[in-house]
């Protein structure tokens, strides 16, 4: 029996994803969580052959949770499936060990063979993330674009805010207090040399991180 954890903070998705895999894969069982702490809880309760990982979640983020894999489970292989393109975390997913990225907006057999390679022991990297990692490979070391030095949850908030979500929204969605994101806001404008929500807006636009 094949079994599958969904890790999703969205119930109708998690629905929708075991139809599409119910449909395609034989004899398979899943699990769910809503919050990184239940996916460890579930983690740590019984084996799975495959976790399909959001990054966004309330809470601890996605990458907190593939850290947990890395370290305590690091034969079970990750599928990342999030909102967020894959030539902006894409990279990033899988240098954190992540077997494979989709987006969300992926077409249904695309994640089916994207299980099925993982369940394989490969990896499955798209068409974008693909190109993503040629052009990484081509570039010198010292070049890359500015976000590449944020932290994961830095990143994250820097999304939030580029997409025109305030403090008290992002903390609402994270599960964490606005001093926090005010904190994390701060740091993402230092490092990056920012001044102005518009220009971390304009940033993120011209570096491709919004989706259209």
């Amino acid at each position: 029996m094949l079994q599958l954890l969904l890790v999703d903070d969205h119930f109708i998705l998690r629905q929708g994803l075991k139809q599409i895999l119910s449909d395609e894969l034989d004899a398979v069982t899943f699990g769910e969580a809503e919050s990184a702490a239940e996916a460890v809880a579930l983690l740590r309760s019984q084996r799975w052959d495959v976790l399909i990982l959001d990054i966004n979640l309330p809470g601890r983020n996605g990458f907190e949770v593939l850290t947990v894999v890395q370290r305590d489970y690091p034969l079970l292989p990750v599928l990342v499936l999030s909102s967020t393109p894959e030539d902006q975390l894409g990279l990033r997913a899988l240098r954190a060990g992540a077997a494979g990225y989709l987006n969300k907006q992926t077409a249904p057999e695309q994640l089916v063979v994207a299980v099925r390679q993982v369940l394989a022991g490969e990896r499955y990297v798209s068409k974008a993330l693909a190109q993503k990692l040629l052009t990484e490979l081509g570039r010198p070391a010292a070049e890359g674009p500015r976000h590449n030095g944020l932290s994961s949850r830095e990143l994250q908030v820097l999304l939030l805010c580029a997409s025109g979500k305030s403090v008290k929204t992002i903390a609402d969605e994270l599960a964490l207090s606005a001093k926090t994101i005010s904190t994390f806001r701060a740091r993402i404008f230092e490092k990056m040399a920012l001044r102005t929500d518009v220009d971390l807006a304009n940033y993120a636009r011209e570096n491709g991180l919004l989706q259209p």
